[in-house]
């Protein structure tokens, strides 16, 4: 080694020591609330018709967090303050505690959810709320619905559907009844309670098409306001089709086929035709009124 290097060696200023930001305590308690809870859905709530669509909304609303630019203080020092935060964080606590003592896996979600919010207010300001609506409200979305909230909304939607799956089954020829939420196709009965689980994926669809008309059209409220009311019938319409494939797999192939692999890719084909069917209503809406045009335009 050189002269000149060894001196440059010598008089290298020596490494700072490693500081961790003030708020990293807040940080570590997030995330040890976090593992058991996600471990709660794991085992159970996400493999589910009805929580299926948790894990992907969980992982995609964290990334639409990033893509929006919430950031975790640049400097080490947070710019919210405790005297907004610390509200959400009791009230977030206390119903962490209630759902984790008693078993209450939605309430328990709630709980972590809103003590998220309030690391989100402590660490960039109640701004942050504002500036960043649309992707906390999708986070939200992957809560899992109680069973007494999804009775409550699918049991309507199951006559519906029922309904609708008999008077078109007759009116195509085919010999179906009707009792209740029964379908009597032949000599098979079909429970549209359980085989139109489809029903529980319209969380799912409804999920996904929104961060769908977020990524798309989030500079125009007309456009994206049309296409989320346009949703929910387009859901029920796919979940009438899920049924009807049932039935006619039902007719034609026997119950053991309907109830088997058929069942459940007759669920994934009918959410991917109501996404492509929201996907189509987009393309007509820009090509007719052009209101993606209009607004970016102003």
């Amino acid at each position: 080694m050189s002269t000149d290097a060894a001196t440059v060696l010598r008089n290298r200023p020596a490494g700072r020591p490693l500081s961790l930001p003030s708020y990293w305590p807040l940080v570590l308690g997030l995330l040890a609330m976090a593992v058991p809870t996600i471990a709660t859905l794991a085992g159970e709530p996400w493999t589910t018709d009805t929580g299926a669509h948790g894990p992907i909304v969980l992982a995609t609303g964290l990334w639409l967090l990033h893509h929006d630019g919430l950031r975790m203080p640049r400097n080490g020092e947070a710019t919210g303050n405790w005297t907004v935060a610390l509200p959400f964080l009791i009230v977030a606590f206390a119903a962490y505690i209630v759902g984790r003592a008693f078993d209450f896996v939605s309430i328990e979600f709630i709980g972590l959810y809103g003590a998220f919010i309030a690391v989100v207010v402590r660490l960039s300001g109640l701004r942050a709320l504002r500036r960043h609506a649309f992707p906390l409200f999708y986070l939200f979305l992957a809560i899992p619905p109680p069973g007494a909230v999804m009775t409550m909304l699918t049991s309507p939607l199951q006559n519906f559907v029922s309904w609708s799956g008999e008077h078109i089954s007759r009116g195509i020829g085919l010999p179906v009844a009707r009792e209740g939420v029964v379908l009597f196709v032949g000599p098979y009965q079909l429970l549209v309670e359980d085989a139109c689980a489809g029903l529980n994926s319209m969380f799912g669809l409804v999920a996904i098409s929104l961060l769908y008309i977020f990524l798309a059209h989030r500079a125009s409220w007309r456009h994206a306001l049309v296409l989320t009311l346009a949703v929910i019938p387009i859901a029920i319409v796919v979940n009438v089709l899920r049924v009807m494939g049932l039935i006619l797999i039902s007719y034609y192939m026997g119950d053991a086929a309907a109830q088997g692999f058929l069942h459940s890719t007759t669920g994934l084909v009918m959410f991917a035709a109501g996404l492509l069917l929201v996907i189509a209503l987009d393309r007509q809406l820009v090509a007719r009124f052009r209101f993606a045009g209009a607004e970016n335009n102003r």
